[in-house]
C-alpha cells in the first residue's frame, strides 16, 4: 500500500496539472464525428485513442468511459482497441425530429487522473421515410367561373427526413384542366398549388378526380400520393382573406389546458353561403402529437394538451379559411413556447467511498455530476452542502463535483454523517433537489475506558451474609467492537494493612462488587480501594476509579441504663417534697446505646407506677416530673418502672425501676447555674462524663447518710431546727453531678441534698436541676423551707 503522506502530494500535482490543461483547452472546439442513421450496432465511429494521443492500454488504466448528456448509452468505448463504436442503431428522426443538423453531445471521462474531453456526434440523415399527406383524399370546391391561372392551394405532404431527402417536387395525374406548381416558402418547405389551365363547365363535368404525387430528393427517391376530388361550383368570385398573413404568438409551457393561444380572423365579401367561413388546420409541424384545437366557427386556437419546452420549443400551423362557395384563403401561425422553471436539477453519482477510517487526512468521498434540463437562467445551478459537517465540495469541470473531508474525522464524536447535497437553480421560482449521502466512519482504538464516576460510595449493612453483592462500578469505552470491550480488576491497595483480598472481590466482566465476609460496624466502619478498567484494543488502554465502602450500622445493641444503677445493689431512693408544683423535676433516667444513628435514638416510657397519674416521664430526655399537685393523702413511697427503647428496626429496649419518697419540710435553696464549661471540655468523650456521674452519685449517697445522722442528733433543738434545713458544715460538695453536651444527656444538671426535721423516713432526696425554663419557679421558693 502506498504511504498516505506520498499519495496526497501526487494527487495535488495531478489536480494542478488538470487545472493547467483546462486553461489551455478553454478555447478548443469540441471534436466532431459523424455517422449515418440506422447504422448497425458495432459500427466504427472513431479511434479515440489516436485522437486523445493515448496508447490503447492507457484508456483502461485511466478508467476511460463515455458519458452522454442524457445518460443514453448510444455510444460505447472499446478499451481494448480504443475505438468508439455504436452501441445501438440511431434514429435521427427520433433523436432530433425536424432539427438539422442532428448533433449528440458527449464527453470522454478519464478518472485517473480526472480529465474530460468534450465531443459531438453528427447523425446524418438517410432517405428512410416516404412523403405522407395528412389525409387520404382532398376535396376542392372550384367555381366554374374561375379565371384561367387561378391558383388553388393544396395540403402539403410531410416527410420526416430532412434536407434533400425531404419533399422536393409535386406532380399531378394527366388531365385537361389543371397542372400543379411547387412553391417554396421562406423556411425552405415546399407546398403544391393547383393551377387552372382551362375553363371549367359544371354542366359538362361536375367533378374531377386527380392523383397528386409528392416526390422527395433521395436516392432512390420516395413518393406519396393523395386523391383530389374537385367539385365544380356555381358563381363564387370572392375568396376569404385573413387579417394577417402571419400570426406570431408566445405561450408559456405551463399554460393550462383550454387556454386561448390566438384567434385568427378572415372575411369574405360574398354573401349567403358563399360568405360563410369555416376554419381548419391545413398543416402542422407536429401533426402526430398536435396540442392545439381550432374552432371552425370562431377561429380560436386553444390548448388541448400540456406544452413542454424541453420537448418541442415551437410550432408552425397553416390555417385555411373556406367559404360556402369553395373558395379559401391561408395564413400561418407561429407559436413559440416560452420556458418556465419546471424541471428540478438532477444529480448522478459516479463514485462513492464509505466507510472512511477515523483520524485520516483529507479524503475523497464522492464524485458526482449535476444538470438541469431548463434553459437560460432556469438552467443555471448552485451546488452546496449543509453547514456543520466536516466536508466540503470542490467543483471540477463540466458540472462535476468532488466531495472531500476537511480533515481527520473522529468516530467517537460522530460515527455516521448524512450529507445532504442541495442543488438550486436560478430560475423563478427557484427549484432545488436534495440528495443524501451516508458516510460511515470506521474505528481505531484511541479512547481509554472511562468510569461513569471518578469515585463510588457503596453502603453495606453490618452482619451481612458472605458473597453479598454490595454494588457495581461501570466504565464505558467510546470506541467500538473489541476496542470497546472492558474488563475490571482490583488494584493493589495503598494501605498495606488493609486485607482487601479477604474483604471484596470484583466480577471482571460486569464490574459487580461482592463482600467476601460479614462486616462489623463497631470494628470497621469504612474502607476504600481502587478498581481498574482495561479495553481489549491494540494497544490496550486503561483507567481507574476510587471505591469507598461505608458499613451501615444495624440495631444489634440494646440500650444500657447508666442511672439509676442496675448492678443489683440497694436501690437509690429519690426524695420528692409534697409542696412540689406540677412539672417538678424529680429525677432523670440516663441511658446510652452502642449503635449509631436512629438505632441510638432513645425514647422513655412509664410502664408501671404505684399511683398512676401522679408522675410522668418525658419521652425524649427521660426526665421524671410530677403530673399534678401532691396531697397528704398520696402514699409516701412510690415505685416507677421505666422502659427505655431505641428507634431501630426491630427496636430493642431495657427497663429500670425508680424508688420515690414523698417528704415534708424538704427545702430547695437557690443554687447558681454552673459556669459554661471550657471549649476543650465540650470535646471530652461520653465515657469521662459517665464515670464522673457514677462517682458523684456514690459520694452523694455516703454524704447523705452522714447528714441524716447529724439531723437526727439535732431534732431535740426544735426551736432552732423546725422549718429549716440542717446542713453540716463539714466537707460537702457544691454539686454532685454535672453532665453536659455529650451522649444521651441533653442538659447540665446540679443536685444538692437537704434533710428535713421530723421526717419518718431515713431516705434522701435529689432536688430538681437548675434549668433556665424553671428558674422563675425556683426563685420564688429559694428562701422558703419545706415542712
Amino acid at each position: 500500500m502506498e504511504p498516505t503522506g506520498e499519495r496526497f502530494p501526487e494527487q495535488r500535482q495531478v489536480l494542478i496539472l488538470l487545472l493547467l490543461l483546462e486553461v489551455a483547452l478553454a478555447g478548443w472546439e469540441p471534436r466532431r464525428y459523424s455517422v449515418m442513421e440506422e447504422a448497425e450496432r458495432g459500427s466504427f465511429v472513431a479511434n479515440l485513442a489516436n485522437d486523445l494521443g493515448l496508447g490503447v492500454g492507457e484508456l483502461a488504466e485511466r478508467g476511460a468511459r463515455v458519458v452522454s448528456e442524457d445518460n443514453e448509452q448510444g455510444l460505447q468505448l472499446d478499451l481494448q482497441t480504443g475505438q468508439l463504436i455504436l452501441n445501438e442503431k440511431l434514429d435521427r428522426e427520433k433523436l432530433c425530429g425536424p432539427t438539422e443538423p442532428c448533433i449528440m453531445h458527449f464527453q470522454v471521462l478519464l478518472k485517473k487522473p480526472l480529465e474530460i474531453f468534450r465531443a459531438e456526434l453528427l447523425v446524418r440523415d438517410i432517405n428512410d421515410h416516404s412523403p405522407e399527406f395528412p389525409e387520404r383524399e382532398m376535396t376542392l370546391k372550384i367555381p366554374e367561373t374561375s379565371s384561367l391561372g387561378t391558383v388553388f392551394p393544396l395540403k402539403k405532404a410531410r416527410d420526416l427526413d430532412v434536407g434533400s431527402n425531404n419533399v422536393q417536387n409535386y406532380n399531378i395525374s394527366p388531365n385537361s384542366h389543371f397542372h400543379v406548381s411547387t412553391r417554396t416558402q421562406g423556411d425552405g418547405r415546399k407546398y403544391p398549388e393547383l393551377v387552372l389551365d382551362t375553363e371549367l363547365d359544371r354542366e359538362e363535368q361536375a367533378e374531377l378526380r386527380l392523383t397528386l404525387t409528392a416526390v422527395d430528393g433521395g436516392s432512390p427517391p420516395r413518393s406519396g400520393t393523395v386523391q383530389i376530388l374537385i367539385l365544380v361550383l356555381d358563381v363564387n368570385d370572392n375568396a376569404p382573406e385573413f387579417a394577417q398573413a402571419l400570426y406570431e404568438v408566445q405561450v408559456s409551457e405551463n399554460s393550462p389546458i383550454g387556454s386561448l393561444v390566438v384567434k385568427v380572423s378572415a372575411r369574405d365579401l360574398d354573401t349567403g353561403p358563399n360568405g360563410e367561413i369555416s376554419y381548419s388546420i391545413s398543416y402542422s409541424s407536429q401533426e402526430i402529437n398536435e396540442p392545439f384545437e381550432l374552432s371552425s366557427l370562431s377561429g380560436e386556437i386553444r390548448l388541448i394538451k400540456k406544452l413542454d419546452f424541453e420537448t418541442i420549443s415551437s410550432y408552425d400551423l397553416d390555417i385555411e379559411a373556406s367559404d360556402g362557395g369553395g373558395l379559401s384563403g391561408k395564413c400561418s401561425v407561429s407559436v413559440k413556447v416560452l420556458d418556465v422553471n419546471d424541471n428540478f436539477p438532477e444529480l448522478s453519482i459516479s463514485s462513492l467511498t464509505s466507510p472512511i477510517p477515523e483520524n485520516s487526512p483529507e479524503t475523497e468521498v464522492a464524485l458526482f455530476r449535476i444538470r438541469d434540463r431548463d434553459s437560460g437562467e432556469n438552467g443555471k445551478m448552485i451546488c452546496s452542502i449543509q453547514d456543520g459537517v466536516p466536508f466540503k465540495l470542490k467543483p471540477t469541470v463540466e458540472n462535476f463535483y468532488r466531495l472531500v473531508t476537511e480533515g481527520a474525522l473522529d468516530r467517537e464524536n460522530r460515527a455516521q454523517y448524512n450529507i445532504t447535497i442541495t442543488i438550486t437553480d436560478l430560475g423563478t421560482p427557484r427549484l432545488k433537489t436534495e440528495h443524501c449521502i451516508t458516510v460511515l466512519v470506521s474505528d481505531v482504538n484511541d479512547n481509554a475506558p472511562a468510569f461513569t464516576q471518578t469515585s463510588y460510595t457503596l453502603f453495606v449493612r453490618e452482619n451481612n451474609s458472605p458473597a453479598l453483592h454490595i454494588g457495581s462500578v461501570s466504565a464505558t469505552d467510546r470506541d467500538s467492537g473489541t476496542n470497546a470491550q472492558v474488563t475490571y480488576s482490583l488494584l493493589p491497595p495503598q494501605d498495606p494493612h488493609l486485607p482487601l483480598a479477604s474483604l471484596v472481590s470484583i466480577n471482571t466482566d460486569n464490574g459487580h462488587l461482592f463482600a467476601l465476609r460479614s462486616l462489623d460496624y463497631e470494628t470497621l466502619q469504612e474502607f476504600e480501594f481502587r478498581v481498574g478498567a482495561t479495553d481489549r484494543g491494540s494497544p490496550e488502554l486503561s483507567s481507574e476509579a476510587l471505591v469507598r465502602v461505608l458499613v451501615l450500622d444495624a440495631n444489634d445493641n440494646s440500650p444500657f441504663v447508666l442511672y439509676p444503677l442496675q448492678n443489683g445493689s440497694a436501690p437509690c431512693t429519690e426524695l420528692v417534697p409534697r409542696a412540689a408544683e406540677p412539672g417538678y423535676l424529680v429525677t432523670k433516667v440516663v441511658a446510652v446505646d452502642g449503635d449509631s444513628g436512629q438505632n441510638a435514638w432513645l425514647s422513655y416510657q412509664l410502664l408501671k407506677a404505684t399511683e398512676p397519674g401522679l408522675f410522668r416521664v418525658w419521652a425524649h430526655n427521660g426526665e421524671v416530673r410530677t403530673a399534678r399537685l401532691l396531697s397528704e393523702r398520696d402514699a409516701a413511697k412510690h415505685r416507677l418502672a421505666v422502659l427505655v427503647k431505641d428507634n431501630g428496626e426491630p427496636p430493642l429496649s431495657a427497663t429500670t425501676t425508680l424508688h420515690l419518697l414523698l417528704v415534708d419540710g424538704f427545702s430547695q435553696p437557690y443554687l447558681p447555674l454552673p459556669e459554661a464549661a471550657p471549649a476543650q471540655a465540650q470535646a471530652d468523650s461520653l465515657t469521662v462524663y459517665l464515670v464522673v456521674a457514677l462517682a458523684s452519685v456514690s459520694s452523694l449517697f455516703l454524704l447523705s447518710v452522714l447528714l441524716f445522722v447529724a439531723v437526727r442528733l439535732c431534732r431535740r433543738s426544735r426551736a432552732a431546727s423546725v422549718g429549716r434545713c440542717s446542713v453540716p458544715k463539714g466537707p460537702f460538695p457544691g454539686h454532685l453531678v454535672d453532665v453536659s453536651g455529650t451522649g444521651t444527656l441533653s442538659q447540665s444538671y446540679q443536685y444538692e441534698v437537704c434533710l428535713t426535721g421530723g421526717s419518718e423516713s431515713n431516705d434522701f432526696k435529689f432536688l430538681k436541676p437548675i434549668l433556665p425554663n424553671i428558674l422563675s419557679q425556683d426563685s420564688r421558693r429559694k428562701s422558703e423551707f419545706l415542712e
